[in-house]
């Protein structure tokens, strides 16, 4: 019996038992799976690279850099300037950012496997295109003090920060898509706004009235 009574459960929605008020909703395991398929290398793509950009252009974001501690085997912390950054989950708390495949700094924030996300000020333009430079010292002359869970950098005059360790990463096109368990987080008593990235300027944000 409690065999049956499984099985039937699983197969009906309880929605359209006798006496429920609610109209039927679809089951989502019950939908058909999206067709998935590999993208061949000479694939063409869909869409112009330029017209993408110039598209997603108007969708405005923050700016964050990444940082992580020295791991084993670097003489310095890592870190990148970072538009990608969102939040993704309360329960557990999880935040995630987009980092090209051709990173440098990547590899060096995989291997020491924890991060911060600075995110930045409107008077720290200067920071993020410090930190948007390969191959330069990006650390020399910035201030900045140990997270207080990881250790990693965590840059004077930020806006907010957010203390994480490596959770998963997945793979997104060109991208990696890398998703960070937070162990701490703060907002900075009366920091300027965030810095914002709109149609390949950066500026300032001004809140609606």
């Amino acid at each position: 019996m409690a065999a049956t009574a499984v099985r039937y459960l699983s197969a009906v929605d309880p929605h359209t038992a006798p006496g429920a008020q609610e109209p039927p909703r679809p089951r989502p395991d019950l939908l058909p799976r999206p067709e998935l398929r590999a993208v061949r290398e000479d694939e063409p793509a869909p869409v112009d690279a330029g017209h993408f950009r110039r598209v997603l252009g108007d969708f405005a974001s923050g700016v964050t850099v990444v940082t992580a501690p020295a791991a084993e085997g670097e003489t310095g912390p890592a870190g990148f300037a970072c538009q990608s950054f969102a939040s993704l989950s309360l329960d557990p708390p999880l935040v995630s950012f987009m980092v090209g495949r051709t990173s440098t700094s990547w590899p060096r924030i995989a291997r020491a496997g924890v991060f911060c996300v600075n995110v930045l000020s409107a008077e720290q333009a200067g920071l993020c295109r410090a930190f948007a430079v390969s191959g330069a010292d990006k650390f020399a002359g910035v201030p900045y003090r140990p997270a207080p869970v990881t250790g990693s950098p965590l840059l004077d005059g930020v806006t907010a920060w957010i203390d994480c360790e490596v959770h998963a990463v997945h793979t997104g096109g060109d991208h990696l898509i890398v998703v960070g368990r937070v162990w701490a987080l703060d907002s900075v008593e009366g920091a300027p706004g965030p810095l914002v990235f709109h149609r390949g300027r950066l500026g300032t944000f001004t809140p609606a009235d």
